[in-house]
């Protein structure tokens, strides 16, 4: 099974960029999306028929967002995490399956001068305690813009951006802690130290044409699918968003 994973920075906008390209190119079993920045129809997609379409609006217009396009039909579809304070941005989506949940996240960032970076500390313990309750039941994949790069090969600029949103000490160790819980990171779990790629690259000094990026961009799975895991990767040659897409195939 194909899964993909895109912050798209915009639906509409990255569809005049080449979106549907990508996705009919991907034939992905499973295609979650972030940061739609939409509202309930303000687009309609051309996608192939036989897939269905899960989405979680935030309730401010033209912001955040989520959405799943799936080949396969799950149990249940689930929007938040289930708590009220975290849960009006349209940032997760949990569709489950007989044998795992699929979970897409829209990590809060932590903004300049770390303005949210308190809020982004109680989410990261609300999340974690959301996965454990789900991974208790069955396996669980998650996978998205978590907006954090977790070690320093996950970016250019490791020393100049110590204490910027996304590379800050406390973030990173929430992502350790994670880990810690029984989860895989899965693309450094096939290429531990590789280096210079990236999920995300500023607008800004021309970052994407020096590859002056970071990888922020996730498919986490818990340690029980470890014999599943196939192969991981990332599209660092697609464009039509600052992010580019990442993919993760299991058996």
């Amino acid at each position: 099974m194909k899964f993909i994973s895109w912050n798209v920075n915009g639906l509409r906008a990255c569809v005049q960029k080449g979106f549907l390209d990508f996705f009919r190119e991907a034939d992905a079993d499973f295609f979650c999306i972030q940061e739609t920045k939409l509202q309930e129809g303000q687009i309609s997609l051309d996608l192939p028929k036989e897939y269905e379409s899960y989405w979680n609006y935030a309730q401010k217009k033209g912001y955040s967002g989520t959405a799943i396009f799936t080949k396969h039909k799950p149990l249940s579809a689930a929007y938040g995490i289930g708590a009220e304070e975290h849960d009006s941005e349209g940032r997760v989506i949990t569709l489950e399956y007989e044998d795992f949940y699929l979970v897409t996240c829209y990590t809060p960032n932590s903004q300049n001068e770390l303005a949210r970076l308190s809020y982004r500390m109680e989410w990261e313990e609300a999340m974690i305690q959301y996965l454990d309750g789900l991974k208790k039941k069955k396996s669980v994949i998650f996978c998205g813009d978590l907006n954090v790069a977790h070690q320093e090969i996950d970016l250019k600029n490791p020393k100049t951006n110590r204490k910027n949103a996304g590379f800050t000490d406390e973030e990173r160790e929430k992502f350790s802690n994670l880990l810690s819980h029984g989860y895989i990171d899965t693309f450094r779990h096939f290429y531990p130290d590789l280096e210079q790629t990236y999920s995300w690259w500023s607008y800004r000094f021309k970052a994407r044409e020096k590859n002056a990026g970071w990888r922020i961009d996730y498919f986490v799975a818990s340690e029980d699918l470890k014999d599943r895991l196939k192969d991981a990767k990332i599209h660092t040659q697609i464009l039509g968003s600052d992010h580019c897409p990442v993919e993760l195939e299991i058996e």
